[in-house]
């Protein structure tokens, strides 16, 4: 009896470790000369401008480089949306995007683009009717996906 419940303790232990080995980082490039990159998730501000590092997931974020006229939520400016985590399953992984979807809206030059795994993988929007961005919910094709443990992201502007 005591055998079955340490090794269900080793088990138990490992998964948490193995789950808390998950790391990504975004890192910013702003090429503009002024502005401010941000990243937000969930209404609040993670970053802006240093790399961000976390350990797990980082599910739901949107970055954009503040020039004084984007909302909290990137309103008016153009829009990146990531979602980093590892791959559970085939296609469960990190998928990224560039937003123009109202009430987004070209305001600089952004692109992204993964390393660490995926690497050079990403687009880059320079005008406000670029075909790498979504202009409407349908647009799914400008998604970029990775299917690498820990992969990281690099966000550029101008």
């Amino acid at each position: 009896m005591f055998n079955s419940f340490k090794s269900l303790a080793i088990v138990f232990v490992a998964a948490i470790i193995g789950a808390r080995a998950e790391h990504h980082t975004v890192h910013f490039n702003n090429r503009c000369g002024s502005g401010t990159p941000t990243l937000v998730r969930a209404g609040q501000i993670l970053s802006t401008g240093g790399d961000f590092n976390i350990d797990g997931p980082l599910v739901a974020a949107i970055a954009y480089l503040q020039k004084g006229s984007c909302g909290l939520n990137g309103e008016g400016c153009t829009l990146i949306e990531t979602t980093l985590t590892n791959p559970t399953s085939a296609g469960s992984g990190s998928s990224t995007d560039i937003s123009l979807i109202a009430p987004h809206t070209f305001s600089v030059t952004s692109g992204f683009n993964y390393f660490n795994g995926c690497d050079g993988a990403g687009h880059t929007c320079d005008n406000a009717s670029c075909n790498t961005a979504f202009h409407n919910p349908g647009d799914t094709g400008v998604q970029v996906a990775c299917q690498t443990n820990d992969v990281n992201l690099a966000i550029t502007f101008c």
